[in-house]
């Protein structure tokens, strides 16, 4: 559970604590573009609150960029605003929350379970693993509250993260209901968005769609099954080459196994829309064909789903 600390407003600062002195909004300032290097506590209260609205940033992380951009533009589009991806004083009147974004939380020896180490990059290597856990305790904790790994460690600079230990994260609030009827994956935008039964859109999350030399299919498709916490089959006949390994390959589940902890199984054979073992490179890097979510975003959209959704690729 997240204990809710003291509030951070939108405005600019140099750098980045639990404890930042207040800053009231300035519309003027933060409409103009933000340092994409340095971590900045505008951007991270705009990306939890965007994360709250359904409208996912992918990793909090403190940092501007085309994730965090395409997030303003589809929670634009929530809000009947006008669509440009830019921050203006439309957009922080829609957004603002008085609640604040950074809580304590306490913690776990559940956090702790789930550390396994360092994940072997072979394939062969990680089908002899029971689980593909994480490999830190940082790691764990990061994906858990939607945070880039540098970002939590910079909140939290003296914590040992041990079991019963206090620190700060993001406080996300919950996530989102509902029932979507249809998809789209936008490979322009880098973008999944799932639409409600009116045509409104109920959330949008950053997805790494194919790549140049494996591009994702086109057309209209369906869902077929949802699985959590998949095994993953390598075969390289039907996927790709990994390494020297060429044999068929089943590897254990795991938020760092290949296709993370969700697979949506469509109707495009071998195709499907999953998590990812680097949710910081979603939609920076290319995917083998399929489409790449962070974990908690396709674990949320996963609820969302029923069989024979539509899946349109735009």
């Amino acid at each position: 559970m997240v204990t809710r600390v003291g509030p951070l407003r939108l405005g600019r600062l140099p750098a980045f604590t639990a404890s930042t002195t207040l800053i009231s909004v300035d519309p003027a300032a933060v409409a103009l573009p933000f340092d994409t290097n340095t971590p900045s506590a505008s951007v991270a209260r705009l990306q939890v609150l965007l994360d709250r609205a359904g409208a996912s940033p992918g990793v909090i992380d403190g940092l501007d960029g085309g994730n965090l951009r395409s997030a303003l533009a589809a929670f634009e589009s929530m809000h009947g605003l006008n669509v440009d991806g830019k921050i203006g004083s439309q957009v922080i009147d829609a957004i603002d929350d008085p609640k604040q974004v950074i809580g304590s939380y306490v913690i776990t020896g559940e956090d702790i379970s789930v550390v396994v180490g360092a994940i072997p990059k072979d394939y062969a290597q990680m089908a002899q693993m029971k689980y593909l856990g994480y490999a830190t305790v940082t790691e764990g904790l990061a994906e858990r509250f939607h945070m880039g790994e540098d970002f939590l460690k910079a909140l939290n600079p003296n914590a040992r993260y041990g079991e019963g230990e206090t620190i700060f994260v993001a406080d996300l609030g919950v996530n989102k209901t509902g029932k979507a009827v249809r998809l789209e994956v936008d490979k322009t935008q880098g973008q999944v968005r799932a639409y409600a039964a009116d045509d409104s859109l109920l959330v949008a999350y950053p997805a790494t769609i194919g790549s140049e030399t494996n591009p994702s299919p086109s057309g209209t498709h369906t869902v077929k099954t949802v699985a959590l916490n998949p095994e993953y089959t390598y075969n390289p006949k039907i996927n790709f080459q990994q390494g020297n390994n060429n044999s068929v390959l089943t590897l254990p589940p795991g938020p760092n196994g290949p296709v993370g902890t969700v697979w949506i199984d469509l109707s495009e054979p071998t195709f499907g829309i999953h998590g990812t073992p680097e949710p910081s490179r979603i939609d920076k890097t290319g995917s083998h064909r399929c489409v790449r979510l962070t974990n908690w975003d396709a674990e949320e959209l996963a609820k969302l789903l029923t069989k024979d959704v539509l899946v349109e690729f735009m």
